[in-house]
């Protein structure tokens, strides 16, 4: 396949973003990289500013407003067949592009690698088997972009609820399977999630939890994963204890 155009969101991502970029260009053959910054305040457009001048396929637009807008400005500036959604705090396995490629086949509009949050200090095994069953499951119900390749047609048209700040992920999975496309869960790939530090906090974890019952019932209408919510639920509030 040739090289790809790479959308990123990102806004005060500098605790993680030089290493995260660095795994993005080791592992994906990357066209144009499209940044959609939410007018960030700390060191983000710099450490972007240095990948720039080195690969010299960066751009950046500044885009203030929900996860939904942002993501629809970004899938508007993509010129490739295929392209990938990248989170600006993640970092890839190897050969992330390669083996998602391997992924595909007759109808597939999108492959999703899975996302495994990086718990400090975390030696549970169980604890992390537990993770993979329930980030598969959770993509299965509502969808995912931490590092996602889509098919560019199968998206083309699309009109995201602005509202969505979360669920945003799920409303483009659910177009694309809408359109007739299927969205699979590849094998093989996958990417390390590195919260910071304040997502931590109990206060966090309960705000998030709102916010992701919000926008996945009264915005997104997904009313099955709702029914799953108290036990999502219950395991990112475990995943305090595992810190």
């Amino acid at each position: 396949m040739d090289p790809i155009d790479v959308v990123m969101l990102t806004k005060n991502s500098e605790y993680m973003l030089e290493k995260c970029l660095t795994s993005l260009y080791a592992n994906v053959p990357v066209k144009k990289l499209i940044v959609v910054d939410g007018f960030s305040t700390d060191k983000t457009l710099e450490i972007i500013g240095t990948f720039s001048k080195k690969h010299r396929n960066v751009s950046v637009l500044k885009v203030e407003g929900t996860r939904a807008k942002a993501r629809e400005i970004g899938i508007a500036q993509v010129g490739s067949e295929w392209f990938m959604f990248f989170d600006s705090d993640v970092t890839l396995s190897k050969n992330w592009f390669e083996h998602a490629v391997s992924n595909l086949g007759k109808e597939v509009g999108a492959v999703w690698g899975l996302n495994l949050d990086v718990i400090p200090s975390l030696k549970n095994k169980r604890f992390l088997r537990l993770q993979e069953q329930v980030a598969r499951r959770c993509f299965a119900l509502r969808g995912g972009t931490h590092d996602t390749l889509v098919l560019r047609e199968s998206v083309k048209d699309i009109r995201i609820p602005e509202q969505l700040h979360t669920h945003e992920d799920a409303y483009i999975i659910n177009w694309i399977r809408k359109k007739g496309y299927k969205v699979k869960v590849g094998d093989g790939i996958y990417c390390l999630h590195y919260k910071p530090s304040e997502n931590w906090t109990m206060k966090n974890a309960f705000v998030q939890s709102v916010l992701e019952l919000k926008c996945g019932l009264i915005y997104s209408r997904n009313f099955k994963y709702v029914l799953y919510y108290p036990v999502f639920m219950f395991y990112w509030f475990s995943q305090l204890s595992q810190h």
